[in-house]
């Protein structure tokens, strides 16, 4: 393992980091490519502090990414740069374009001319679009209801030409929700912890009815690991947990957990579009790869908000505090 060269963009970011230092630790080689956007924060690996090598660069700058490629010569491309948050994908769908469809392209077209082993593509369980009742396999039609579930499932199918048209060594992942230490504060669990943090009221759509499936970041890191390194080349791998809640009742164990009064839950109209349900078979990853989730939801949340308490500095930094 430690001879083998991991190049993994997007690894300032809440997932791309969290397989960073997991790769770290188990002895690959690391190098991470980030643009640094808000998302982005290098604190997220202090922990392996001198263990990768760091390129801040966008993965739309053809002339860039060949640059790095060309001096690093990874093994294995691991994709987790992309534009993810549904609500500034409803605002402007263009970055969300260029980041996850074009930016992947350019990703593949280099991979290509420097021969790189495999290719692993972070997609999302939204590409299936709602689920209202059982549960999506890998061979689900792909029905995505926002620009950003859309983005990925274009960028899913160009791989899937890739695959047929140059026999390109590509795994695709699709990941249900994750949520952990270091989650950007605009998606759901961190902004509620920071929205009590700051004594303010939490948004949620609708009446909260909508349910989410919920990984925990690091079992997830794990997952994606394990399909690395067990994985087919030209297979899709759902990466569930089987730990569905409502947003309602995700907000409430929050809440509970901090001895906050449900009071400060403010039901806002819903957002265009919204997705009742997402809900992964994942048996293909349980049986094939051989990988289960460790992290129980109310065991992780409870880390979770631990966690965020003893970050108040992080979670209530000024780029938080201005976005919010």
């Amino acid at each position: 393992m430690r001879k083998i060269k991991l190049l993994i963009t997007g690894g300032a970011g809440f997932i791309g980091s969290a397989f960073a230092r997991h790769a770290a630790r188990r002895g690959y080689r690391v190098i991470i490519v980030d643009k640094l956007t808000y998302a982005g924060d290098l604190a997220r690996l202090k922990e392996i502090k001198g263990r990768y090598k760091f390129y801040k660069a966008d993965i739309c700058n053809k002339r860039q990414i060949e640059s790095i490629f060309k001096q690093e010569k990874p093994d294995v491309i691991l994709n987790f740069a992309a534009e993810t948050h549904v609500d500034r994908s409803i605002q402007d769908p263009s970055s969300f374009i260029d980041t996850n469809i074009k930016g992947t392209q350019i990703l593949l077209d280099a991979s290509r001319k420097y021969k790189i082993k495999k290719f692993i593509q972070l997609s999302t369980d939204e590409v299936y679009g709602e689920i209202k009742r059982g549960k999506a396999s890998e061979n689900y039609p792909l029905k995505p209801g926002s620009p950003y579930a859309a983005s990925k499932a274009a960028a899913d199918l160009l791989i899937k030409s890739y695959i047929r048209t140059y026999n390109f060594p590509v795994i695709i992942i699709r990941p249900c929700n994750n949520y952990g230490p270091w989650q950007y504060p605009e998606k759901l669990i961190p902004l509620s912890i920071l929205k009590i943090l700051r004594k303010e009221k939490i948004p949620v759509y609708a009446k909260g009815e909508n349910i989410r499936e919920w990984l925990y970041v690091e079992d997830c890191a794990q997952g994606i690991l394990e399909i690395l390194r067990k994985g087919k080349a030209g297979e899709i791998y759902n990466l569930g947990s089987r730990e569905e809640r409502r947003n309602l009742e995700t907000v409430r164990m929050i809440l509970k957990i901090l001895d906050v009064p449900e009071s400060l839950i403010q039901f806002t109209k819903d957002r265009p579009g919204h997705d009742i349900r997402y809900s992964l078979n994942s048996k293909k990853v349980f049986a094939g790869v051989k990988w289960q989730p460790k992290v129980k939801f109310e065991e992780g949340i409870k880390f979770t908000v631990n966690w965020c308490l003893k970050h108040k500095d992080w979670m209530l930094r000024d780029v938080a505090i201005n976005r919010f």
